[in-house]
């Protein structure tokens, strides 16, 4: 009898808390309308008086929580001043999801059909609805900002009929969208197009557009990749008219100009980069001073030279504030006759610069440091690995001056990883592509001294440029200047690393900061070679903070440098153009720049910098699949690189294509997932799958559209 009694209670509780949500929902729908029981009652087809009661009980709950608000007596109304947030929109691809807010320690989660009319990243206003003994659900009640309103999609449609859809990629959209007949925009049945959102009626299930691109046909290169800068909201061309006003420029090199500037055109200089690349924005130059040291310029395009602020070449270049490199091609920020022609610093070529010159020491310390505009003159253009070849050959062309300038730039590394830098190594996929574009094969771009000798005075130019206007006899200035920050790691995410390595027979020093990246290097020096290095540098490097642009600086925890700034790139990335400006303002004595108006190109730039490595992400995982086609129903050895709660993403490392193993598909057991361990778990055979090791994998589909690959286990 006694059971029977709590059971009974349980079942009421239950039926409560289910009414309690379609009460909200109705009254969330209806945010300005005030309600009594019995209309409640009458919209929610609750009709006898047991399921009357109910409502009246719930109500009552639903106001004692504040929830609602009972307005006068019997009349009810949402209430928004209680448990609204505003936050961004994340979905999953189960059609859930999550509003992520700043300062928020956790997401909020958003069941399916909670969602209301957002889309993917937009800012949404939600109502969190707290119930007894379960974590809080919001409630999408208001779209407040479009984060964008043009989506790519392949176009599904029958002749004959007077509408069609836009199917998008599930992740980034969670309908389809409807276009009608006369908004089709001459789009063909099975085209992939650029669709903008016209409208979304409260009673449609799907938003309406109308089709303002045919990008073309699925599975083309020239299709895909304009389709992936597309979807970015990244251009793919330049307007007629900064064409027009780029080749209005005057791009002759005067000697009255040079009088202004120091002329470096007789040192020996020269360009050490990719050997596809078309823009040299930096050069270095050299010459033995008579007591010993060597005098080092880093000699950077003076892209602000021909872009004025405000002009509409400078809008253009602001409004991209980067660069994109995709696997076949690059977007530049700058029209070509700026970016690969004038502004790049040919061989043989005279060429204003911006520049740093240091003297230093055979220990690599610096005794004078100058900063200003100049004019040089670059005497021989290197790739990678024709200076490479010239370090480890020592003979070649300015063979000594490269030997020195190796010699310096591992002094400088040495000091910096001393000093607490992180080392990541790099290691960059690359694809062989024949002429139509097409992946024939895959090869992986390994750092070598060629490239880190590069990297340390471009370091230590961005640095010292970044102390240089920021400080006063060492002490900080109120000067508004653009930084490249790296904050410190999120303690929470460190522990959780730091207690993950543990149960693998490792440790790191979290007790303080300096501690922290020395030993994380460590570590990563422990690793190196071993088969979990790559799960280890995976974690570590998302332990770590992301970087971006600001005026308010916190310095750069993994470079280890307190001050630090992008200098050295004008041609492909905005805010070094900005930092030239500042820099001249600076050495011209003018007024510090308004913080507020910087600190919005910052911003900008950062936003834009995300998006242009998105979209260069995109790129690889289309090559990567499109490679992968030719191997359909072949089984390679791979790394297990992520685990989540449907599956394991595992990357051949033939290839470094990454695909995913869906757990349902792992048939020897039950497999569940454990967050804390990064790992899947049989529930009956105790076999476990680790982030970091390694398995073997069968190539079972190739699907271009999402570029995506599914792979299925295979036993030893």
């Amino acid at each position: 009898m006694t059971n029977k009694k709590k059971r009974i209670p349980a079942k009421h509780q239950e039926k409560l808390r289910d009414l309690k949500r379609e009460i909200l929902t109705l009254f969330t729908k209806n945010p300005n309308k005030q309600y009594n029981y019995k209309q409640v009652a009458s919209s929610l087809d609750k009709k006898n008086p047991r399921q009357r009661e109910l409502v009246i009980q719930a109500l009552q709950q639903l106001t004692s929580e504040k929830q609602l608000l009972e307005i006068k007596l019997g009349k009810y109304q949402i209430n928004f001043k209680e448990d609204t947030l505003e936050g961004k929109i994340d979905f999953n691809s189960s059609g859930n999801a999550y509003l992520i807010v700043e300062g928020l320690e956790k997401d909020l989660f958003i069941p399916k059909g909670k969602t209301g009319k957002a889309l993917q990243n937009d800012l949404v206003k939600v109502i969190v609805h707290q119930f007894k003994n379960k974590k809080s659900e919001a409630q999408v009640i208001e779209v407040v900002e479009r984060y964008k309103n043009q989506f790519v999609g392949k176009l599904e449609y029958t002749k004959g009929k007077n509408f069609g859809f836009v199917i998008v990629n599930k992740n980034a959209i969670h309908t389809d969208i409807f276009v009608s007949k006369d908004q089709l925009n001459h789009a063909e049945n099975g085209q992939i197009v650029l669709v903008e959102l016209l409208s979304w009626d409260e009673k449609s299930e799907s938003p309406s557009g109308k089709i303002i691109d045919v990008l073309g046909e699925p599975g083309e290169n020239e299709t895909e990749m304009h389709a992936i800068l597309a979807d970015y909201g990244l251009p793919y061309d330049f307007p007629e008219e900064i064409e027009e006003e780029a080749k209005k420029l005057d791009l002759s090199i005067s000697e009255v100009e040079i009088a202004k500037r120091r002329d470096m055109r007789k040192i020996t200089t020269f360009t050490i980069d990719p050997a596809d690349a078309k823009d040299f924005d930096d050069a270095l130059s050299i010459q033995k001073l008579d007591n010993g040291n060597w005098e080092i310029g880093i000699h950077i395009a003076d892209v602000s030279h021909y872009v004025k602020p405000g002009s509409p070449l400078d809008q253009e270049a602001y409004s991209r504030a980067t660069s994109v490199y995709l696997v076949d091609r690059v977007v530049p920020m700058l029209p070509e006759i700026l970016s690969n022609n004038v502004c790049s610093l040919r061989p043989h070529e005279d060429k204003y610069t911006f520049s740093a010159v240091f003297e230093l020491d055979e220990n690599a310390d610096i005794k004078h440091q100058w900063f200003g505009r100049t004019a040089t003159h670059s005497d021989r253009r290197f790739s990678y690995e024709e200076a490479q070849q010239i370090i480890e050959g020592k003979e070649g062309d300015f063979q000594e001056e490269l030997l020195v300038l190796n010699k310096l730039a591992k002094t400088l590394r040495e000091k910096r990883l001393k000093a607490g830098a992180i080392s990541f190594d790099k290691v960059e996929v690359k694809f062989n592509l024949d002429e139509d574009k097409n992946p024939t094969g895959v090869f992986f771009k390994v750092s070598k001294d060629s490239n880190h000798l590069i990297e340390e005075f471009m370091l230590l130019a961005n640095k010292k440029v970044s102390e240089f206007v920021s400080l006063r006899k060492g002490k900080p200035t109120d000067r508004t200047f653009i930084y490249r920050i790296h904050d410190d790691p999120d303690p929470t995410k460190l522990l959780t690393f730091k207690q993950f390595v543990n149960t693998l027979g490792y440790d790191i020093n979290i007790t303080e900061k300096k501690q922290t990246y020395l030993s994380i290097n460590q570590l990563l020096m422990e690793v190196k070679g071993k088969g979990e290095a790559n799960m280890i540098e995976t974690l570590a490097v998302r332990t770590m903070s992301k970087a971006k642009y600001s005026t308010d600086n916190v310095g750069h925890y993994g470079l280890a440098f307190d001050y630090y700034s992008h200098f050295t790139s004008p041609i492909r990335r905005y805010p070094d153009i900005i930092a030239h400006r500042l820099l001249q303002d600076f050495l011209d004595k003018k007024p510090s720049a308004k913080k507020e108006e910087i600190e919005g190109m910052a911003k900008h730039s950062s936003e834009m910098e995300k998006l242009a490595a998105d979209a260069e992400r995109d790129s690889i995982k289309y090559m990567q699949v499109k490679f992968m086609e030719q191997h359909v129903g072949e089984c390679f050895e791979g790394v297990i690189s992520g685990t989540t709660d449907f599956g394991i993403y595992v990357e051949i490392r033939e290839f470094g294509a990454e695909g995913l193993i869906r757990l349902r598909d792992i048939r020897d057991d039950d497999y569940r997932y454990d967050e804390k361990t990064y790992s899947i778990t049989g529930q009956r055979t105790g076999n476990q799958y680790r982030l970091g090791d390694t398995i073997f994998v069968k190539v079972i589909k190739a699907n271009l559209e999402r570029k995506q690959l599914d792979f299925e286990l295979v036993q030893e």
